[in-house]
């Protein structure tokens, strides 16, 4: 396990396996962040020459290694470009990520990048710790690449009480993307609904046990609870499977709660589509469709051991969606928790049937916000490719969230939830609802009123992050190839934001 610190030391002077110095690309060539100042000073007249060797240009995703002599105390410098703006948090935050990844091996690494502020040493620390995340657990032959013992971050302020506050804020918040990112990696075989519910348990065992821990409650309830419950829109989905479904409940209620957020996620832990069978190379990554219900239960516990003055809700419903004798059939009608009636259509929109129920049960709870996070549909995906998520809500809810994604480093844009809508989702002749229509456009959004039918008319936001749970490609930034965690930086720095406004 990698240790991080601060200190104030000259990168120059500091010894490490590997220094890394930021680089901005700026109109008379790149130059050295202020962080590596005395870098510069040690190369002197002979660092543009130098840099125009090896190619260094300071554009954003490079990183440039070179041996040194006697200009700084390392044996490695890797050059990593910052962009045009080595003040912008989601630059570094980006940069140090990829210089996780280019320091393979090195036991001790010095990260002289922004660091003025506190913004930007926790933009430093989450980078450089998420950036190097893999995921191994289930390789024979584990790879020959070694995390670093030890990452001093160079800092000007390093010996201030915000200083240390931000590194260890860094730490809490790569700590719930890498819990989310091992879930979602994880075989659907090993991560069924009653396992997801002990791997929660777990999780918040880990966080709550020992003296001055935070106190979050959960409970799991089981198929027979659900029944109990009336939440026939999980039980449509789940009783498709072997393995009966499950619904985690988590609680922070902390005695200076300045408002109440209520979180829900979705979490199918495998999705075939069901009767309505999805092609086979669209059930490749369909592990990655209980990300929702992963980000949420990340999110609140981070938020707890942030100690944040806000109490939150947390609903994560988990079903596995398979063929067989006991699956809803198109043409069913569901009694969804809320008494709501939903004809079923198309039994590969399950997600919304999971959301449906919790958000009812969250709607109980008389939280102020509701927020709900889930891979829902490919029309988004469609829209807004694998690195942006589509927001849909309520007009004094989805600007907040835009916000926080900004604040995070998360992308996402407003996608509307147009009136005509309302008559789509209400045209069953059988039923209150329909839950899908067959129409070909517009279904994110058709999704999205649908939901909205659960919320009881609270400020809410729809966060549609499918494609974005997995990155498919190569690494970029902070963000591996596998799992992403996408969207719990996001819930983390809204509930920041809410508990800050009051």
């Amino acid at each position: 396990m990698t240790s991080y610190s601060l200190r104030s030391a000259s990168p120059a002077k500091t010894r490490a396996d590997a220094v890394v110095v930021g680089v901005v690309a700026g109109d008379k060539g790149p130059q050295l962040c202020d962080a590596a100042a005395d870098v510069a000073k040690a190369y002197g007249r002979r660092l543009r020459p130098f840099l125009s060797t090896m190619g260094v240009t300071g554009k954003a995703g490079e990183a440039v290694k070179a041996p040194t002599r006697d200009e700084v105390n390392a044996p490695l410098l890797v050059f990593v470009g910052l962009g045009d703006d080595a003040g912008d948090p989601v630059a570094v935050r980006r940069a140090a990520g990829v210089a996780a990844r280019s320091v393979a091996n090195a036991a001790s690494v010095a990260l002289a990048l922004p660091s003025e502020t506190p913004e930007l040493i926790e933009a430093v620390v989450e980078g450089h710790r998420l950036g190097g995340y893999t995921f191994t657990a289930y390789k024979s032959k584990k790879s020959e690449t070694t995390e670093p013992a030890d990452v001093v971050v160079l800092s000007p302020i390093a010996r201030r009480a915000e200083a240390v506050a931000a590194l260890e804020r860094a730490e809490i918040l790569a700590d719930a993307v890498v819990l989310c990112r091992d879930w979602v990696n994880m075989p659907p075989r090993d991560c069924t609904p009653p396992l997801l519910a002990d791997l929660v348990t777990a999780a918040h065992k880990d966080v709550t046990k020992g003296r001055g821990a935070p106190k979050v409650k959960l409970e799991v309830f089981d198929h027979e609870q659900l029944a109990a419950m009336g939440c026939g829109g999980i039980l449509s989905v789940g009783d498709s499977s072997e393995s009966p479904s499950r619904l985690a409940k988590l609680t922070w209620a902390p005695k200076d709660a300045v408002v109440h957020l209520a979180l829900v996620g979705k979490g199918v832990t495998f999705d075939s589509g069901g009767l309505t069978i999805k092609p086979s190379s669209s059930m490749v990554n369909m592990k990655g469709d209980m990300a929702g219900a992963a980000s949420v239960v990340a999110a609140t516990l981070a938020i707890a051991r942030l100690g944040l003055p806000i109490k939150v809700t947390a609903f994560a419903p988990m079903a596995e969606n398979m063929v067989s004798a006991t699956a809803t059939r198109p043409g069913d009608v569901i009694t969804m928790h809320n008494g709501t009636t939903v004809e079923i259509a198309n039994t590969d929109a399950e997600g919304r049937m999971l959301l449906g129920d919790a958000l009812s049960l969250a709607v109980d709870e008389k939280p102020d916000v509701v927020i709900d996070i889930a891979t829902l549909t490919g029309h988004m995906q469609l829209a807004l490719g694998d690195k942006v998520g589509a927001v849909m809500g309520t007009d004094d809810q989805v600007p907040a969230v835009l916000a926080a994604g900004v604040a995070a480093g998360e992308q996402h844009w407003r996608m509307p939830v147009p009136e005509e809508m309302k008559e789509r989702i209400s045209s069953s002749k059988v039923a209150d609802l329909l839950q899908h229509d067959w129409v070909r456009w517009g279904g994110g959004l058709y999704a999205s009123a649908f939901l909205r039918e659960f919320t009881g008319g609270l400020p809410w936001a729809h966060l549609d992050i499918a494609g974005k749970e997995m990155n498919l490609g190569g690494p970029y930034g902070h963000v591996p190839s596998g799992a992403t965690g996408f969207g719990v930086t996001t819930l983390v720095e809204l509930a920041r934001e809410m508990s800050a406004a009051g």
